[in-house]
């Protein structure tokens, strides 16, 4: 079995407990170190940095949180289109060498048409996952190709004679997370990822998606390489009652206008789209677990609410059927990883002490 893996996240637009009031705390160089140095504080492996129109530059973000922390990765976006590849396979590369390993791909495909057409993407979301495909196999290929040169003669890139100096850290090369939930998606990933991170779901449908999953990988040789993770908010508190008053207060102050921007700007998102189905069937999906957050912001939208007991409940219940890596985010973010690691970090380790580090 894999080792069990923990993520957090790093909020680029600014922090809050109250979506009435987005950005409570100002994104900036405190805030993120604050946030990042928490997280490693809190035994975090690796920290999520979101993309976006609102969200602050990731990879420069990346860049000076490594140098903030000493041990927890950058999980750090790789857009299709945005650089070229193999200026992007340079970039990564030096990051990985400069910080002994601390650099992983997240691939992001894009979840807002608008969003898109606004930054000048002019391609399609299917064209979009076409470059990719590209992007990441002309990644491996530069990066594994020892002292060698490239050719690449694809739909979107030619290249010719290409080298790149350094190669990785890592070997092979970095590893890539991708957390798509269309078609196109999970074809990428079992062609290419190491960790598939779902979005949160009822555990029937994530035990099938996993066995799609598998079944898709195979046909690539990747059935042993692909493994699976949750992305999730966590709110803990030390009784029920105040978790649910916190999860409450999140968005207790929401206002129609924001519920509609959020269904209508990521509508193009089949994950988006997943988890407004949820959010229709009623806000708890299964004990424990609330999507009323879906109502204030996109994505992760499936949050773990409860007490520590029933927090690690919810997790050992997606370890127990396959996952085994969670990308974890909080309110406000420094605090609620502090109360992870107090809390809910000891019940799991006592639980997979074969598999948590000490």
């Amino acid at each position: 079995m894999r080792p069990l893996e923990f993520g957090w996240f790093l909020p680029t637009r600014g922090d809050t407990d109250d979506y009435g009031d987005p950005i409570k705390v100002a994104a900036g160089m405190e805030m993120f170190s604050r946030v990042a140095k928490a997280a490693e504080a809190a035994e975090f492996e690796y920290m999520l940095i979101p993309v976006g129109h609102q969200c602050w530059d990731a990879w420069m973000t990346g860049a000076l949180m490594i140098g903030q922390t000493s041990k927890m990765r950058m999980l750090v976006a790789a857009r299709p289109s945005y650089i070229n590849p193999v200026l992007l396979a340079k970039m990564i590369a030096t990051c990985d060498q400069l910080s002994g390993g601390r650099i992983s791909v997240n691939l992001i495909a894009g979840q807002s048409e608008q969003e898109n057409i606004a930054e000048g993407v002019k391609w399609s979301k299917e064209e979009r996952y076409e470059i990719m495909d590209e992007e990441v196999s002309i990644l491996k290929a530069l990066w594994t190709q020892g002292s060698g040169r490239t050719d690449w003669a694809g739909k979107y890139y030619t290249l010719q004679q290409a080298e790149l100096t350094p190669k990785p850290y890592q070997k092979p090369h970095p590893k890539f997370y991708l957390g798509g939930g269309s078609g196109q998606a999970w074809e990428l990933s079992a062609k290419h990822s190491d960790v598939h991170l779902f979005w949160g779901d009822t555990y029937e449908t994530i035990k099938g998606n996993m066995k799609t999953l598998r079944q898709m990988a195979a046909k690539h040789g990747r059935e042993a390489e692909l493994g699976f993770g949750m992305r999730l908010q966590i709110v803990c508190r030390e009784t029920e009652k105040e978790a649910w008053d916190a999860a409450n207060a999140l968005v207790c102050n929401v206002g129609a206008e924001r519920e509609a921007y959020i269904v209508n700007y990521y509508a193009n998102s089949a994950a988006n789209r997943r988890v407004q189905e949820l959010r229709a069937k009623g806000d708890v999906i299964a004990p424990n677990l609330w999507v009323g957050l879906a109502k204030a912001r996109p994505g992760a939208g499936v949050v773990i609410v409860g007490n520590p007991e029933q927090c690690a409940d919810v997790l050992q219940n997606y370890i127990d059927i396959g996952c085994h890596s969670f990308c974890l985010s909080g309110y406000l973010h420094d605090a609620e990883a502090e109360r992870f690691h107090s809390m809910v970090r000891p019940i799991l380790l006592d639980r997979n002490r074969k598999r948590m580090a000490a």
